[in-house]
């Protein structure tokens, strides 16, 4: 007891530590870019802005905004991808792997290149919509048959739709080259020219599906050993499968709706998350929270240096980033429990 009660401590520090890492990646990405700003019109933007001052301008409107949306996607994309890996019990299992990116994808391609839709608020509903669609076509799919709903069906079903969504956008946009360069973004990744106008519609969904992941820890820990011990212990697995499966499309869709597919998030993070907590979700999710917020922001600021004057997607960044990840977890084959 007193040994749980030490190691507690560490964790509950290093939440603590997370958080303070979380803060100054926030206002480095509020103060660094191509516009050079001090962190004392920082602070002086929050309490006692100037509507006259460029500086305080470019921070409220953009930067501020910016770092907001870069948080909640990182958080967002984070835990989606620990409560898959914990569903499917596969240590690669991340949002695409529900052709969640790739629905998103197919869906703002057809609002752009065939309905002529360039509403950035319209195209995020759109983008929300496909990726549901995809997930719901998933389980649709990984349900047929006499075992019904298991882990590698799903798995299966997620990497069928995804190859048929992708195969159908690149046909898409071949025959219609006019719209591959309004793609891009959603293809790539960003959060630039983001506003909170975008966020506020599905702010409320995160902030539920987020808290809702928490406070089921204990049910995602009887899940993430087995459906069988899960049976044996009472858990409604398919029922628990599902609520879990709405909450991380709720997340990743939502993620992707507002920033397009930045990549490997959800699949580096909760092993990051796992490896300073070990398997116990009540820790899993806030770390992996905090990691996958900080993760995107430091990643964004990274994306405005590379290529100065000109910015990198952050999509880009995080494909650098996570493929050595990527490899390394292939090789070592972590074994989820």
């Amino acid at each position: 007891m007193k040994h749980l009660l030490v190691r507690n401590k560490y964790k509950f520090i290093g939440l603590i530590i997370g958080i303070g890492v979380l803060f100054i990646s926030f206002l480095l990405s509020i103060k660094m870019g191509l516009t050079q700003i001090d962190f004392k019109t920082v602070f002086n933007s929050f309490f006692s802005y100037n509507s006259e001052i460029t500086n305080h301008i470019i921070i409220r409107s953009s930067r501020l905004p910016r770092a907001i949306i870069a948080s909640l996607v990182g958080s967002s994309l984070a835990i989606a991808g620990a409560l898959m890996q914990a569903i499917t019990r596969n240590p690669l299992a991340s949002p695409s792997i529900m052709g969640i990116n790739a629905g998103a994808l197919f869906a703002v391609t057809i609002a752009i290149t065939i309905f002529s839709v360039s509403s950035l608020v319209n195209l995020m509903w759109i983008a929300f919509l496909g990726a549901g669609l995809a997930a719901f076509l998933v389980y649709i799919l990984s349900s047929i048959g006499r075992e019904g709903l298991t882990s590698m069906k799903i798995i299966l079903a997620g990497a069928a739709i995804t190859a048929l969504f992708v195969s159908i956008t690149q046909g898409i946009l071949v025959l219609n080259e006019t719209g591959l360069q309004e793609v891009l973004f959603w293809i790539a990744g960003s959060v630039s020219g983001r506003s909170i106008d975008m966020l506020l519609p599905i702010l409320p969904f995160i902030i539920i599906a987020s808290v809702t992941a928490f406070l089921l820890s204990n049910s995602i820990n009887i899940m993430a050993a087995g459906d069988d011990i899960a049976r044996g212990l009472g858990q409604k697995v398919i029922y628990m499968k599902v609520v879990l499966t709405i909450i991380f499309v709720i997340l990743a869709g939502s993620s992707v709706a507002i920033a397009g597919q930045i990549i490997f998030v959800g699949l580096m993070v909760p092993h990051i998350a796992k490896l300073l907590v070990g398997l116990d979700y009540k820790w899993v999710i806030p770390y992996s929270s905090i990691i996958g917020a900080s993760l995107v922001l430091i990643s964004d600021v990274i994306s405005r240096f590379v290529i100065m004057p000109s910015e990198l997607p952050i999509g880009v960044v995080t494909a650098l980033l996570g493929t050595p990840f990527f490899i390394y977890i292939t090789r070592k084959g972590f074994n989820q429990s």
